[in-house]
């Protein structure tokens, strides 16, 4: 893999001081290695441009004022959400014997026939987690989907990488061609909505047929006649004979 050169300062500022590094006009940093301690730098903003504003991955040669060089890789890199530039960096230093864990940038090669038919390419992932010695890192992972059709995808167990052992779940989509997403039009019956009547609902609690207490019911288009008034009691018979005396 390519390397590429990054001078630097040691400074002394650390933590909130750091802020007096960014009104001179330069990016705070730091750069720790196992068994090393670590040491708080800060470089030219132009100088950070080939190792940021990049699709690949290098091996950095970081060079002190002192004029020691160390190898090393970016770790990390924050930005300001406002201005967008680079405000802190970390680097990570390598040694020739010792395993590394990094992410490289995943390139895809090529147009996917099933581009060609009316599919549309997802990009799922972008960045691929490997481990290996710093002499085989690649600078990135080419995946050529030129022969991907409509619902065709590679997976990270169809990705094959010599002396790199890749840590990602094998099952994982990289990328895939989906198809075209099909509009339904609305026919002018389905169009018009329908209003339903809203349901009328009585106050109070319905009786029911039959339930005790409530009262018969009447035939279409008659009503219901008033109760009938109680019959009096009727008088007892007169005698047809004298009582005798």
């Amino acid at each position: 893999m390519s390397e590429v050169v990054l001078e630097a300062e040691v400074r002394q500022d650390t933590g909130k001081h750091a802020k007096h590094v960014r009104r001179e006009g330069k990016v705070p940093g730091v750069y720790y290695a196992h068994g090393e301690s670590n040491i708080n730098i800060s470089v030219e903003p132009l100088s950070l441009r080939p190792v940021v504003y990049t699709s690949e991955t290098h091996i950095i040669n970081l060079k002190l004022k002192s004029g020691e060089v160390k190898k090393c890789i970016l770790r990390d890199i924050q930005f300001d959400p406002v201005s967008d530039l680079p405000v802190h960096f970390d680097l990570q230093g390598v040694r020739a014997d010792e395993e590394l864990t990094i992410e490289i940038p995943v390139m895809l090669v090529g147009i996917p026939k099933g581009v060609k038919d009316g599919g549309t390419t997802q990009h799922v992932m972008h960045r691929l987690k490997i481990s290996c010695l710093p002499k085989f890192i690649p600078e990135h992972v080419e995946v050529n989907i030129e022969q991907l059709g409509i619902n065709d995808s590679i997976h990270v167990r169809d990705v094959k990488l010599e002396n790199v052992k890749v840590l990602e779940n094998q099952s994982s989509t990289i990328v895939a061609v989906v198809p075209p997403t099909i509009l339904k039009e609305e026919t002018p019956a389905e169009a018009a909505a329908v209003v339903a009547e809203p349901e009328v609902i009585g106050k109070g609690k319905k009786v029911e047929e039959g339930e005790e207490g409530a009262a018969p019911a009447q035939p279409a288009g008659q009503t219901q006649a008033a109760p009938a008034q109680a019959a009096a009691p009727a008088k007892p018979a007169a005698s047809s004979k004298k009582e005798k005396k």
